[in-house]
């Protein structure tokens, strides 16, 4: 049985491919319950949570799948310019999240489905700097967010591009980015050899965004670089400014789902308290 923390579940699965895995069958789901004259809107972090998640979902597809119903629904974007004239990056960027979800998401689960049949180029969402609350309304109309992917920052617990301290009900809006999100950043998006090279603004979903447009809400920590906001997160008992990613305790239907990697040494610590369900 999975352990409630602040009344929100916790799983630890024995590796990411587990994780993700998982994951990726709930998704498929949910997709195929889903009216056929509805779209399934999926909530996507980056780089360093998920990719295990896609590459799942593309190994599981059923041979008949029709994924024109899929939007993926981006968190933010690197901006760059000058204060009244900023724009998204050029998608070709290295550290681009429209160029990682039309590379790694898109290409990588379209090539496992018939032609015809794979994810709309129109149906991978981002916010746009020019106009950020069009964002919030464009997810709103659509119905909302089936399933969010949530994920946390591993030195300052951002979500998204929002650091501390957080506005729980902040919607989606142009940032200047904290110095600890852009060092985070650094190992998100390998391309960038220094601080200096990282982009000092962003445009970003806010904790509103996703907790009041999302059904469901995962958090999602992969790797040994998460066992501290993994830590923090599991410690919480409800929403704490200073550490963005505590929101998952006031997110709908939310779960947190942890590898062994992230959750070591937590697991130990919870596990002579509680006993955190350990999935295979």
């Amino acid at each position: 049985m999975t352990t409630s923390v602040a009344g929100t579940p916790v799983t630890v699965y024995k590796d990411a491919d587990a994780l993700g895995e998982a994951l990726a069958g709930e998704i498929l789901a949910g997709l195929a319950a889903t009216p056929a004259d509805e779209r399934y809107l999926l909530g996507s972090p980056g780089r360093r949570s998920p990719p295990s998640t896609y590459a799942a979902i593309a190994r599981l597809l059923p041979p008949d799948a029709d994924l024109g119903r899929l939007v993926i629904v981006m968190r933010y974007e690197y901006v760059v310019g000058q204060a009244g004239s900023l724009r998204a990056i050029e998608p070709a960027a290295h550290c681009s999240c429209q160029g990682f979800a039309q590379r790694e998401i898109v290409a990588a689960i379209n090539a496992a489905v018939p032609a015809g049949r794979g994810i709309l180029p129109e149906h991978v969402w981002g916010p746009d700097p020019a106009d950020p609350a069009a964002y919030d309304r464009r997810i709103a109309e659509a119905g909302g967010v089936e399933l969010f992917l949530a994920a946390s920052g591993a030195g300052d617990g951002h979500v998204a591009f929002v650091a501390p301290p957080a506005d729980l009900d902040g919607g989606t809006a142009v940032l200047d980015l904290a110095e600890q999100t852009r060092r985070d950043n650094m190992g998100t998006f390998p391309g960038f050899g220094t601080l200096d090279e990282v982009p000092q603004y962003g445009v970003s979903v806010g904790l509103g965004t996703i907790a009041g447009l999302s059904r469901h809400v995962v958090m999602v920590l992969v790797g040994e670089a998460k066992q501290a906001s993994a830590r923090r997160i599991l410690a919480a008992r409800d929403f704490e400014p200073d550490w963005p990613a505590t929101f998952i305790h006031r997110c709908p239907d939310a779960r947190i789902l942890l590898d062994q990697a992230a959750a070591d040494p937590v697991t130990r610590m919870a596990n002579g308290a509680a006993g955190l369900d350990q999935s295979e």
